[in-house]
């Protein structure tokens, strides 16, 4: 009976001291570390490289698009009148160049021709009236000057032949190779403006480059779009990761690559399995933090992205990552 006393003194002592040792134990334990980080997404901004006025937006947030979808058109009236007088230019030098290629028209050669026809005529007339004035000088009758004269008419009457042959050959060839070339390539310079307008003109159909959903409309019907200004926003939840600001004490247990689990509160208490996809020091200086002065350094916090090892559903910018 006595025994029975005993043991029943010594079972709750020994419970109490267990239960004091377990308690020390658990008070010098390091308490457990909480990181939260938060989701991030590849966003992108649909904008014009032409200014305009918004004609339509045909999107709203919360719409899903594909890449080819239009996403909002301009109004340019601008642009338009460039255009046509792109196209205006475009046929003038396409007609010089066309003229150029096909040389003088019908008529023009054949009016050198009858030019230098003429000319000719003049040419043996002049020399006929020479080689009386001639015969006449040498029997004596007609001065020496006069001779002069009509010899001198007779070269100037040769020389007007050649000169509308010259413009008759030209006629006939038609235009220098270097003066066809250089109409041509007006005519390409003038197609090349062409083509860079209508690039313009195009791109008052806004199409959308990427899959996504749309988080953002800044700009409605009506309104001014400057150049390059973002009108719709574009976010790709299938290029999303979380980012965490991680003290350099613990930054071994996140190297690239490294993986872990994390907790998506807003998802529920299922762990997501995460991939450690890059570290930089973050550049603000507020960013260091005092230790212990017999450890003899400041930390430093790093900032690290991890990219979810499978697809999470449901998944929204800005949820909160909690790792334990």
């Amino acid at each position: 009976m006595s025994k029975l006393k005993t043991l029943a003194a010594v079972i709750p002592a020994a419970a109490l001291v267990g239960w004091l040792g377990y308690s020390f134990w658990q008070a010098y334990q390091p308490s457990p570390v909480r990181l939260q980080g938060q989701v991030e997404a590849q966003q992108y901004n649909i904008s014009s490289k032409v200014p305009g006025r918004i004609e339509h937006v045909l999107v709203r947030k919360g719409d899903t698009v594909a890449k080819g979808d239009l996403i909002f058109t301009l109004l340019s009236p601008e642009l338009d009148a460039k255009l046509e007088q792109a196209r205006a230019g475009e046929e003038a030098a396409g007609a010089l160049a066309q003229q150029a290629e096909n040389g003088a028209r019908s008529q023009e050669i054949a009016a050198a021709k009858d030019q230098w026809q003429k000319a000719k005529a003049a040419a043996g007339l002049m020399e006929k009236t020479y080689r009386r004035v001639d015969n006449l000088y040498k029997d004596g009758v007609m001065a020496e000057q006069k001779r002069d004269e009509a010899f001198t008419q007779w070269q100037a009457a040769l020389y007007t032949e050649r000169a509308a042959y010259q413009m008759y050959a030209m006629a006939t060839e038609g235009a220098r190779e270097e003066t066809r070339r250089a109409a041509q390539e007006k005519a390409r310079m003038a197609a090349g403006a062409v083509a860079e307008v209508e690039a313009y003109a195009a791109d008052t159909q806004i199409t959308s480059w990427y899959n996504g959903e749309v988080t953002q409309v800044l700009l409605h019907e009506g309104e001014l779009a400057p150049q390059g200004f973002p009108v719709v926003s574009v976010v790709d939840m299938q290029d999303a990761w979380a980012v965490f600001h991680v003290k350099e004490d613990q930054l071994n247990k996140f190297t690239p690559g490294a993986e872990f689990n994390a907790v998506i509160p807003a998802l529920g208490d299922k762990a997501h399995a995460f991939k450690v996809s890059h570290v930089a020091a973050m550049g603000d200086f507020a960013t260091w933090r005092t230790t212990d002065p017999a450890q003899g350094f400041d930390m430093r916090t790093f900032e690290v992205e991890a990219r979810p090892m499978k697809p999470i559903e449901h998944l929204r910018v800005g949820m909160s990552v909690i790792i334990e």
